[in-house]
Parts: C-alpha cells; structure tokens; sequence
C-alpha cells in the first residue's frame, strides 16, 4: 500500500521535502515520522497513517508534494493492517483527505478548471444510490476519488468532491474583456557584467506570494504616531535582572503583547477579519498575537495564543521560546497559524518609520521602531523624552480612519501608562 501525504492544516495544501527519515527495508510503526516537510514557514515531520516494511520511497529530497501525494510504498504489517486505515478515518478526515490534491498556491487555483478530463475506464465501485445521485447531478463518478477500499465511492467522497467545485467557484477571476495580464519580462543581466543566479527557497516563495497576496487584496492605511517609553524603559530595566533570573527576556516586545493585548479588547474591529465570500465580518473573541520574526532564511511569524490571559512574565517567557524556534525552523506550523493581529518591531536592528504590510487575512497590523531621546515640551519646559515610533497599518475595507486614530492613541496610552502592578 501506499502512504500518502495527509492533510496539514489550515492554508496549506503542498509542501517541499526537507529530509526522509526512513529507507528501503525498514520497519516503521504508525505515527512514526517519515519525511520532514517545509510547508509555508515551518519544517515538521510526516507521521506514517499505518505500520508496515518500507518496499519503496516515492519522493526526492526538494520534490514539492500535495496532500493525498504518494510518499512511499509499504508491505503492510498483517493483510488486516493494509485495508483497515481507509476504513477506520472518520468521516470528517475522509471529507478532507479524499477529493485529489488541492493546487498547490492559490494562482493555480485561479488557473486551474473546474471540470477535468475524465479518465477512461470502467466505472468505480459505488452503491446503486450513489449512482443514481451522481446521475441526477451531472457528476462523472470517473472524477470522485474514492475513500474505500478497492477505491469504492461513499457518500462522503461525492460531498467533498462538491466542495472542492465549489471552491474553484469561488476563486477570483478576471473580468470578462479585461487584457490578460502580460507575463514578466526576463532580462538578460549579463550583457552588462558578470552575474550569479540563486533559486529563490521554499520560504522566500511563500514570504514572496503573501505579500503580494496582501499588498493586492487589502487597501491599506498607516496611521503614525509617537510615544513617551521614557517611564516604560525605567520599569524594564528595573525588572530585567528579576526576569532574566526567572529565565525570560524582558523587552520592549514583551510590554508591547500586554499592550496591545488590551487595546484589542477594547477595540475588537481590529482583532476582526472581513469574509468577502459570505458578506461577513467575523469577530474573534480570542487574542493570538503574531510576532514577526527577522531569521536568515527571511520573516517568520510565529503566534502567541491567549495573549490577553497571560501576565508579563508569561508573554516575555514564550516570546523568547518562539523566537529561538522560529530562528532555528523548529515553530510547528500549528504554531504559526490562527493569529488576529500582528506586531512587527524593527527598533532592535535599528528601524525607524516604516509601513508594514498587514498580515492578511488579520485586519491590521503595529510596527514599531527605535526609540530614541528627542527634545519634548512638558509643562512648558523643554526635556529629554525616550520616543517610540509607532506604525498601525489597517485594512480600509473594514477600519475607517477615526476608529484607527482612537485606537492608536489607546495604544499610546497604554506605553505611556504602564502600571508596575502585577510585573513581579
């Protein structure tokens, strides 16, 4: 039998081979990992759906595989063992994993039919019931993967054969008379000297189709302001040798979880996302703040969950354990997925003013730079202040202008205002 690549989880759909973890001959048990697979951002291991002796490894090393891609064949433990694992799936992993792989980025989506070419053959197995729905809604049983054993077509496998046309539906399409957009120009940069041409990585192609993902979809707007951190930086170095005892890092990032953290429950547009397909705007009632991540193979943005539950000490343990992981590509992709706002900070590699782009499908997100010691007028007299820069970035389509400006200066407030209390 073949193992073949299981679903991975929200937005993803492909992958590429990192590393394979087994070879010809061995002896692997259910749930033991097989491959290492780079999807989106993360490395994670593929666990095997069934025990059995390897006979055959399918995929390379850099091959990009989809979900329900053979990996590698097995000679199944027990005849019981090789039928049982399509059977034992619930119906709601079946409706997932039984439709064939899903394209690999949405641009192929966009591009790919509907309506395939049938194969030929003789018809699959199906009941006389299936059959005759399938008659009754025009569907070719030829196109139905199915679920069961020998290939059988159940219920489930029809309705998730109907999901997957209903999604292609939904894809986006340019509209009737529009010109077809041009395909980039190559230019031959060696006719004015020498060159060196590196392929981009896995990561850099996600990072690459994100942005432009966002930049296309979102009409933004960033909203500037500044903010007295003087007070905030005493109470981080007051702390920071507690903290550091406690085994965390205390940083302007840690102060800035908590902050935003409440400000987003005070404001719950901006933890929102729009749906355009359902005419909806869905208000999420838990806070997973993203934390953009500078590695050396580009940005990561791994999500601290229930940041609003968490004290100080909490946020700046696991701001710390996220970031070590995210830098060594050890973040899970569960551990990337989920968030509702996100916070960017280029202040330690000594960023200023700058417009993020927000983190779609989020509603918005903060970008802060350096601080720095500016002259600032108070009660009349002209004094030394330590000067956040502060960039909120906001979807339009969702967030107007004044709500952004309320917001921001609720986010001020809460640097400018931090309470000692409960920091120990």
């Amino acid at each position: 039998m073949d193992l073949k690549l299981p679903p991975l989880g929200e937005g993803a759909d492909s992958g590429n081979v990192v590393s394979i973890l087994v070879k010809v001959g061995d002896a692997i048990a259910k749930g033991q990992g097989i491959i290492e697979l780079e999807t989106g951002k993360a490395v994670a291991p593929v666990p095997a759906s069934a025990a059995g002796k390897v006979t055959k490894i399918i995929v390379t090393v850099g091959e990009k595989i989809s979900v329900g891609q053979p990996i590698l064949s097995i000679e199944a433990a027990t005849a019981a063992t090789a039928e049982k694992p399509p059977a034992a799936k619930t119906p709601s992993a079946v409706r997932r994993a039984v439709v064939a792989p899903a394209p690999a980025s949405e641009e192929e989506a966009e591009t790919q039919p509907a309506e395939e070419e049938a194969p030929g053959g003789p018809e699959p197995a199906a009941s006389p019931s299936i059959r005759r729905m399938a008659r009754e809604l025009g569907i070719n049983l030829r196109k139905v993967r199915g679920s069961e054993a020998g290939g059988r077509i159940v219920m489930e496998d029809v309705r998730a054969y109907i999901e997957r046309l209903q999604r292609l539906a939904d894809q986006p399409r340019a509209a009737a008379g529009a010109p077809a957009q041009a395909p980039p120009e190559r230019v031959d940069y060696s006719k004015w000297g020498p060159i060196a041409r590196r392929p981009l990585t896995p990561l850099r192609k996600v990072i690459a189709e994100r942005m432009a993902q966002s930049w296309h979809a979102v009409p933004r707007v960033t909203q500037f302001d500044e903010a007295d951190i003087t007070a905030l930086d005493g109470l981080r170095k007051k702390h920071a040798a507690a903290y550091e005892a406690k085994g965390a890092r205390l940083t302007l990032t840690s102060f800035a979880l908590a902050i935003v953290a409440a400000a987003l429950k005070k404001h719950p547009i901006f933890n929102s996302s729009l749906d355009e397909a359902a005419g909806e705007l869905v208000w999420k009632e838990y806070f997973h703040i993203g934390l953009a991540v500078d590695t050396e193979q580009g940005l990561i943005v791994p999500v601290v969950r229930d940041a609003d539950k968490k004290d100080l000490l909490s946020l700046s343990k696991e701001l710390s354990e996220l970031a070590l992981k995210a830098r060594d590509r050890k973040v899970s992709l569960e551990e990337l997925q989920g968030g509702t706002f996100t916070i960017t900070n280029q202040g330690g590699i000594g960023g200023g003013h700058f417009t993020p782009i927000v983190n779609f499908p989020e509603t918005a997100i903060l970008g802060i730079g350096r601080g720095a010691l500016k002259p600032v007028v108070r009660d009349g007299k002209i004094e030394p202040r330590l000067m956040l820069p502060l960039a909120l970035s906001y979807d339009h389509r969702v967030i107007d202008g004044g709500t952004a400006v309320r917001f921001m200066l609720e986010l001020v407030k809460g640097f400018e205002n931090f309470e000692e209390k409960g920091m120990e």
